[in-house]
């Protein structure tokens, strides 16, 4: 018995930690399937899909300021916290929402380039890293906020076409930063 729970734990904990994040990779787009969560979590009753995306860091460095520093950006679309209204799904909806988690990977590209040319040693990261983090987070809120207002969702074609056009053209402008 005491073996079945141990297994059955170490299967859930692996599903919490693994099984529902996809990190951005540029062969890798989008799909209905990925978007698992029950609900709307996006608070929007009108809403007919919400991509849950975010971006992370992972950080190794010393107590001593002069050791060097290592800092992991990724940028992830969380599957069982992304809903979709299955009746409303189309492939124009899909592909605004995979705009959704390309402009999470502009700036975690933003980021890596923040991190390149500032944050060398532990003693950086101290002095720089949070204040710079918050400030590229900040943008990207609210670029996230304005392309929703602007394409209103999706709905309006013209300017969709436009965001399209731009979140490929600043993947590309920041294609070093991958």
């Amino acid at each position: 018995m005491r073996k079945a729970t141990v297994l059955f734990i170490a299967l859930l904990l692996s599903q919490l930690f693994f099984a529902q994040k996809i990190y951005w990779n540029e062969s890798r787009k989008l799909t209905w399937d990925d978007f698992q969560a029950k609900k709307n979590l996006g608070g929007n009753p009108l809403t007919v899909a919400f991509a849950y995306c975010g971006l992370q860091y992972h950080v190794k460095r010393s107590t001593n300021p002069k050791y060097p520093v290592s800092i992991d950006v990724k940028s992830s679309f969380i599957v069982d916290k992304s809903w979709k209204k299955s009746d409303s799904v189309t492939a124009e909806v899909l592909k605004h929402e995979q705009n959704h988690f390309d402009i999470t990977e502009i700036y975690a590209r933003k980021l890596r380039k923040f991190v390149k040319e500032k944050i060398k040693t532990s003693g950086d990261y101290d002095r720089y890293f949070k204040k710079g983090y918050q400030k590229i987070y900040d943008e990207y809120r609210a670029f996230q906020e304005t392309y929703d207002r602007e394409t209103q969702n999706s709905i309006n074609k013209e300017k969709q076409k436009f965001y399209n056009e731009l979140v490929a053209q600043l993947l590309n402008d920041l294609k070093a930063y991958q």
